[in-house]
């Protein structure tokens, strides 16, 4: 077909042609596209999930406090961003069924350990061993009385139904 048929083509038919066109991109730009069924989402990650600046004591006291009022316990995270398993227990505790249980059942408190070298005072007075890695885990009741402290790094390579099973453990 030479390019003169074409443009007759084009220009006889171009009333009909304009306005599938125009819908045609009207449709590209307001209907939201579908990621690929292959593709895979990145998951939120904090760099800054255990404050450096801030005070456990107080922390921890906030949060029996609230826990008190909403019949809570309270999860002890201790860990360090450096820490990559501590980012992925994260992750972990923002997936369902764990998002779930974590906010009807317990307030979580991060403890930023430093490099072994921080609040090495607060993981000892609830057992807990950061010497043998972390993250690491403590429980304990809107009272401060200790439920459970992590012996055996049982999340330094968990997965997200470790953490439901635990959760499902430990909850009020």
């Amino acid at each position: 077909m030479n390019s003169n048929k074409v443009y007759s083509m084009i220009t006889k038919h171009r009333n009909m042609l304009l306005p599938a066109l125009a819908f045609a991109l009207f449709a590209l730009t307001v209907v939201p596209q579908r990621p690929a069924a292959a593709q895979v989402i990145a998951p939120k990650v904090d760099k800054n999930l255990y404050s450096e600046t801030s005070d456990p004591t107080a922390d921890i006291a906030a949060a029996l406090a609230q826990a008190r009022r909403e019949h809570k316990r309270v999860i002890l995270d201790f860990g360090g961003n450096w820490c990559g398993d501590c980012q992925v227990l994260d992750i972990y505790y923002h997936q369902s069924p764990n998002a779930e249980l974590l906010a009807k059942h317990f307030i979580l408190v991060h403890i930023n350990i430093g490099h072994m070298d921080k609040n090495v005072d607060v993981a000892k007075k609830y057992n807990v061993p950061i010497t043998r890695g972390v993250p690491a885990l403590a429980v304990i009741d809107a009272h401060g009385k200790l439920l459970y402290s992590e012996r055996e790094k049982e999340f330094e390579h968990t997965s997200p139904e470790a953490i439901t099973a635990f959760l499902n453990h430990w909850k009020a």
